[in-house]
């Protein structure tokens, strides 16, 4: 195993006859043993592609209300960075649906969602897709329906709304992560087209504090950088169903 500041080492070995909770060292670092859960399986995850990060993630998981046993439909799997983060609020009476059209991306976000697999002490039924999810809407994917949330991130959004639509049950939502202002414009008007209603749009903005040397705290030097904006409708009921 190699790790970025402690070096190659052989962990089974290192770890045999220690326990959670002891300390040990690595080189010059004393570290301390832990269980592992979400945090350290996501620290220590597999990347390919780019990911939905925690600062996302966590505020598309609360605004739309998913949590254990929810049905999630994932548009563009990815290295799996969102569906980590959903697995851990749906529990094991929730539905996580993933779809990868790419078969490199769709192993590192399998080989992610695996390991998560093993530490948390619930996992929700998980199936993952190999598949262009352009196709769902001709019925060559078969997805099923009674969504309560579904989370698209791919290039082109406004490509799928029309295929995922039908899927959700009336209350569900839908949320386009788009990197680009001229993503968030064609995928808010696909969605107003299709009847969806727009409950929230914008970026999140994250700005970390540290410690100064010389006492106090202070805003971090790090940049407040752009990650995506976020579009987030729902389905209401049709006028006639009314």
């Amino acid at each position: 195993m190699k790790i970025k500041g402690l070096g190659r080492f052989d962990a089974q070995k290192l770890l045999d006859g220690f326990s959670v909770g002891d300390r040990i060292k690595v080189g010059q670092k004393s570290l301390t043993i832990v269980n592992p859960g979400l945090h350290e399986a996501r620290r220590n995850m597999s990347r390919r592609a780019q990911t939905i990060g925690v600062k996302d993630s966590g505020f598309l998981i609360s605004w739309m209300g998913i949590g254990v046993g929810s049905r999630v439909l994932e548009g563009g799997h990815g290295s799996g960075g969102l569906a980590m983060n959903l697995a851990s609020v749906l529990g094991d009476s929730g539905t996580l649906i993933s779809i990868e059209s790419r078969d490199e991306h769709a192993e590192v976000g399998k080989s992610n969602m695996e390991r998560l697999r093993e530490v948390l002490p619930e996992f929700p039924e998980w199936i993952l897709v190999n598949g262009d999810m352009t196709r769902i809407s001709d019925g060559e994917l078969d997805i099923p329906g009674d969504l309560d949330a579904a989370i698209v991130d791919l290039a082109e959004p406004w490509s799928v709304l029309e295929g995922i639509e039908p899927l959700l049950r009336v209350g569900g939502r839908i949320a386009c992560y788009c990197p680009t202002s001229s993503q968030l414009e064609k995928s808010w008007e696909s969605c107003e087209e299709l009847g969806l209603i727009a409950e929230w749009s914008g970026e999140i903005i994250e700005r970390r504090w540290s410690k100064a040397s010389k006492g106090g705290v202070r805003p971090g030097n790090q940049p407040m950088g752009h990650t995506a904006f976020l579009l987030i409708c729902a389905k209401i009921a049709d006028e006639e169903d009314e």
